[in-house]
């Protein structure tokens, strides 16, 4: 294979991967856009995060606790 050959390959993946990283952003974008318009999560609470990171300040989001597993696990 010659090295023009090799330059040539080399120019169309990186095209290729240019246009597939653009893709992917563009995807994440909507579906960072998407997810806030139905309501599943609120991105300015997580905007605002490094403005109110006080030990006192409320937390953003709650992680349910699920005492079914506590359970299962100290029974172990």
């Amino acid at each position: 294979m010659s090295i023009e050959t090799m330059r040539t390959l080399q120019a169309y993946g990186y095209v290729v991967l240019i246009i597939s990283l653009c893709i992917g952003l563009y995807a994440y974008f909507f579906h960072l856009r998407r997810s806030e318009k139905t309501g599943r999560r609120n991105y300015e609470k997580y905007g605002n995060l490094a403005l109110n990171d006080s030990i006192d300040d409320e937390i953003i989001e709650t992680i349910p606790s699920n005492d079914n597993e506590c359970k299962k696990g100290a029974k172990k």
